[in-house]
């Protein structure tokens, strides 16, 4: 099992995510996982950087730490041939150390660029899937084109090329984009402990990395933790079919007017009690991911990682299915 850290690029700006990034690096977490967003989902959270120019920042600001999008968009407000050539290119800067996920977005970051987004859920699986053969399309060397329904290449060639290429890991919240993962991508990634999504995954014959984000909020009292979930990330609770739907920050901060602070206790693991936080890891262990990425919602990152490394490292390491502690 590895352990991640997430960035959560809407809450930070780009200087302080790098230093995150570092301490996570020195705190001996596996990897870092950034959010790829144009717009924060609440406007209080005040932030949305460039992931791209983050993410070559810290590939030149660290040496061991594993780099990954959580997750990228590849068919709106990008095209694949753009990502496959980003993705390359970081893999080359971190030395390998750069894994690809991507997903079929939302409209709070695609809308922007004016194309619209499609309101079916299959045609952004659909569009997803030109998408993902467009890029092992390019990642496979020489000029290519592709004819898709919704995407289209035209005599494109990535020409700098990493010797082993970025694991691909695919966004799935059900059968279908579980499929996807384990046909054309590398792995999975899902952010809810919902065991059928793996056994879709393995079932579809995907053999690779499970990452899942599990939601949890440090501070030195479980009142505190909750209460920044609530004036920050309370979008989590939405459900991904409300994530995935609303366009702009000030509609999620409408949907979200009902949010209570026991809302947020039974959905994050908060405060300083580190049971807490292995009981939730182990849901994740048991529904079969084993790349696990602490998404802090917390007051206080710092705080957050000086807890991890006294009181979560070793215990979350011990974890295997059925067996916490």
């Amino acid at each position: 099992m590895q352990i991640g850290y997430k960035l959560a690029a809407e809450a930070f700006g780009p200087g302080e995510l790098v230093r995150q990034a570092v301490l996570a690096e020195r705190a001996g977490f596996d990897f870092v996982e950034i959010s790829d967003h144009y717009h924060p989902w609440l406007d209080n959270q005040g932030h949305s950087p460039f992931a791209w120019t983050v993410l070559g920042t810290i590939a030149a600001r660290t040496e061991r730490i594993g780099l990954a999008t959580g997750v990228t968009c590849p068919t709106v407000r990008y095209h694949p041939a753009i990502i496959a050539q980003a993705a390359a290119t970081l893999a080359l800067l971190s030395d390998g150390r750069f894994t690809l996920g991507l997903g079929s977005g939302e409209r709070l970051n695609e809308h922007v660029v004016g194309r619209g987004f499609p309101d079916a859920v299959s045609t952004r699986q659909d569009m997803l899937r030109e998408a993902l053969e467009i890029i092992r399309l390019l990642w496979s060397g020489g000029y290519r084109s592709y004819e898709g329904k919704h995407l289209q290449l035209s005599d494109a060639r990535v020409f700098d090329l990493p010797d082993s290429l970025p694991l691909l890991v695919v966004a799935a919240g059900g059968r279908d984009a579980a499929t996807l993962a384990a046909e054309l991508g590398d792995g999975l990634f899902a952010t809810e402990d919902r065991d059928e999504l793996v056994r879709h995954y393995r079932e579809a014959g995907g053999t690779g990395p499970r990452y899942a984000e599990v939601p949890v909020a440090w501070a030195p009292d479980e009142k505190s933790a909750a209460q920044a979930v609530l004036d920050t990330s309370r979008w989590a609770l939405t459900g991904w079919k409300v994530m995935s739907e609303l366009p702009n920050p000030v509609n999620f901060d409408a949907a979200t007017t009902t949010v209570r602070l026991e809302d947020v206790q039974e959905k994050f693991a908060c405060g300083p009690d580190p049971a807490l936080y292995v009981d939730a890891v182990q849901s994740y262990v048991d529904a079969g991911f084993d790349r696990l990425v602490m998404q802090n919602a917390g007051p206080d990152p710092d705080g957050f990682i000086d807890f991890y490394t006294r009181e979560l490292d070793a215990p979350l390491r011990r974890l295997t299915p059925g067996k916490a502690g």
